[in-house]
């Protein structure tokens, strides 16, 4: 699989591929856009350390990889933002049967009512995360200038977390495989750690005496 990613990033199709997987990957989960946007990282990283001469027509550009996952993270968390503020009943169905979905839409709205949406970040490592707190953020009527910061925010993380695994990954181990496998294990283990923060009961204050 790396192999087939790896002779992807060899062709400016690498940016087309990378934004409509980040864009629509809150509605489907399974497409690794992680996995594209740490690969084509790591690939730069390669080409500028293989010698003097790099081949920028043929590696991915590290700013305009960056800027196009961070654009594409929110244009996908408002679409499924939208859908969640449009949604009939049969998405008040499925909010419903799902314990899971019910009480990370109730700790969303609480924390963007009180100012914070640390939780959009937090959830946008989470597998899934993504697409609960967007569509949650807009079944509660969030307004917009109440998330969409947020959804930046957590853009810009998640992109440059990505970006920064790759690239640095495997500049500092020297060999791409290497740096591409090590890496896509850091971005699981961020995930993982996201979705025990997600899933976690919010605590509550001490009465006071």
């Amino acid at each position: 699989m790396l192999e087939t990613l790896g002779s992807l990033t060899a062709s400016p199709w690498i940016y087309a591929l990378v934004a409509v997987s980040v864009v629509l990957d809150v509605f489907l989960p399974v497409l690794p856009s992680g996995v594209l946007v740490i690969t084509a990282a790591a690939a730069a990283a390669a080409a500028g350390a293989a010698g003097p001469v790099p081949v920028p027509a043929q590696v991915p550009d590290i700013l305009l990889l960056l800027v196009i996952a961070t654009t594409a993270s929110v244009l996908g968390d408002m679409a499924a933002y939208r859908l969640g503020r449009r949604g009939g009943a049969r998405l008040d169905r499925a909010i419903a049967r799902s314990r899971r979905l019910t009480r990370a839409h109730e700790r969303l709205g609480t924390a963007l009512a009180r100012g914070g949406g640390a939780l959009v970040v937090i959830a946008r490592f989470a597998p899934a995360g993504r697409s609960v707190v967007s569509l949650g953020a807009g079944k509660t009527q969030r307004k917009v200038v109440e998330f969409l910061p947020w959804s930046v925010l957590a853009g810009m993380a998640w992109a440059g977390y990505s970006v920064a695994l790759g690239y640095f990954g495997t500049q500092w181990l020297g060999t791409q495989w290497l740096g591409t496998a090590l890496s896509l294990v850091a971005l699981f283990a961020a995930g993982a750690l996201a979705a025990f923060l997600v899933r976690r009961p919010p605590t509550t204050a001490a009465p006071a005496a």
